[in-house]
């Protein structure tokens, strides 16, 4: 048996991964000494949160077809499982990749870690493309890559400016 999601569902995913990012990266801002790279990265967890808005409404404009379901779940357990396989796959919380950072790392560090997060982030998106039909909401998949791709631009226009 195959299984499928729909845009519902993997946007759900998406801003689960906003909010494991945002985590993170308070939690570097919070073990930097400098005050300038520490603000950076707040600003980085405020893009964070912004992306997981703008997933939020982005599932907000879902139609009926892209909500359907797929799964039969009568005990109301796919959104654990959704929140577990977010966890699990990009700024894993079990992992912590915030607590690989001891507060020493360069500017330039937190930016590489922070682009290799996110590019897998993309992958993880590719990898969910084929089990969304088109209709239920395949498209949108497209959407986040984009968001992703955009995010990864601005890391790599800080780390240019870092280095």
């Amino acid at each position: 048996m195959r299984v499928r999601f729909n845009a519902d569902e993997v946007l759900e995913i998406a801003e689960q991964i906003e909010r494991n990012g945002a985590d993170f990266y308070k939690r570097a801002a919070q073990l930097q000494r400098d005050s300038s790279t520490s603000a950076m990265l707040e600003e980085l967890a405020a893009m964070e949160e912004e992306h997981e808005k703008t997933f939020s409404e982005m599932r907000a404009g879902l139609t009926d077809e892209e909500r359907k379901e797929m799964t039969y779940d009568p005990e109301g357990e796919l959104p654990l499982y959704l929140r577990a396989l977010a966890d699990k796959s990009v700024f894993e919380k079990k992992a912590r990749p915030a607590e690989q950072l001891t507060g020493k790392e360069s500017v330039e560090d937190v930016l590489r870690l922070a682009i290799g997060l996110e590019k897998d982030s993309i992958v993880f998106y590719l990898g969910m493309d084929d089990f969304v039909p088109a209709r239920l909401g395949g498209r949108r998949i497209d959407d986040i890559v984009k968001e992703e791709m955009g995010h990864i631009a601005s890391l790599g226009d800080l780390l240019r400016c870092a280095s």
